[in-house]
C-alpha cells in the first residue's frame, strides 16, 4: 500500500474508534493513544501508519468482542500479531 493508502485506512479506523467512543465512554484505546499518532500527521512515517493500523484494528476488534461479535476474537489475536511484526520492522530499519 502507499502511504497516502494507508493514512485514509487509519482515518477510517479512527472513525470507527470515535463511534466506539460515543458509544461505550469506557472504552480505552490506550495502546493506540500510547503510539501519539494520528491520520493528519502525515510527517509520520508510513511504517508508524501501518503499525497505528494494525494497533487500532486490535483494539477496535477486542471492543467488538465486548458486543458478542464471534470471529472478532481471531481479528484480534491476528492484529496484535501484525502490530507486533511491523513494530519489529520498524525498529529494525531505525
Amino acid at each position: 500500500m502507499h502511504k497516502e493508502e494507508l493514512i485514509t485506512l487509519h482515518q477510517m479506523l479512527s472513525n470507527i474508534k470515535d463511534y466506539f467512543e460515543s458509544v461505550n465512554p469506557d472504552l480505552k484505546f490506550t495502546q493506540y493513544y500510547s503510539l501519539k499518532i494520528i491520520p493528519s500527521q502525515i510527517h509520520k512515517s508510513k511504517m508508524e501508519h501501518k503499525h497505528a493500523i494494525f494497533v487500532l484494528g486490535n483494539e477496535i476488534a477486542d471492543a467488538m468482542k465486548d458486543v458478542e461479535f464471534s470471529a472478532s476474537g481471531r481479528i484480534s489475536a491476528r492484529m496484535k500479531e501484525l502490530a507486533e511484526k511491523t513494530l519489529k520492522e520498524m525498529e529494525y530499519y531505525q
